[in-house]
């Protein structure tokens, strides 16, 4: 198991906003783009393979790393270029929360091990993205994964929003 060192965390509360990187594991099924998610370790809530910058790798390969950890997916990035950013608040202790964007990469799933390193601590689960949108708890991530859909063999991320009054 990972564990968090002090070091990120005080870096985070010093500057406005701590980086984390996601891999947003999809497959086509159906004609239709799925989207893996899993369960946090804290409280069971939905989410994606996500965490701090790791020496020596891109934010890519950060979330590649990331998406083996906690879901034993193996696969590749669609592009070195994010699909999409998010923000959330991580909350470490029971009274501090820490402001975090995450870079979102697309991970095409190539295959899902059975032994992985977090296999014991998390679900994983597919689902619809219109569906995943709904299960998972952050308003910026719900509207990314509202927004996709396929071209080819690459994911994309409608621009279009609409606003609510």
């Amino acid at each position: 198991m990972k564990q968090s060192t002090s070091a990120q965390f005080t870096t985070a509360l010093s500057d406005s906003d701590a980086t984390q990187n996601a891999a947003l594991c999809w497959r086509m099924h159906r004609g239709r783009v799925q989207v893996l998610l899993i369960t946090s370790r804290d409280t069971g809530r939905w989410i994606m393979p996500k965490g701090w910058p790791m020496a020596g790798k891109t934010d890519a390969e950060t979330a590649v790393t990331e998406a083996w950890e906690e879901a034993g997916v193996q696969g590749e990035v669609d592009a070195a270029a994010p699909l999409g950013v998010y923000r959330y608040d991580k909350l470490r202790l029971p009274d501090v929360a820490i402001p975090c964007v995450v870079s979102v990469f697309a991970l095409r799933v190539a295959k899902l091990a059975d032994k992985f390193p977090e296999r014991k601590q998390r679900r994983r689960k597919w689902f619809d993205a219109q569906k995943a949108a709904r299960k998972v708890a952050e308003p910026d991530l719900r509207g990314l994964l509202a927004r996709l859909s396929s071209k080819g063999q690459k994911l994309v991320c409608a621009t279009g929003t609409k606003k609510h009054a």
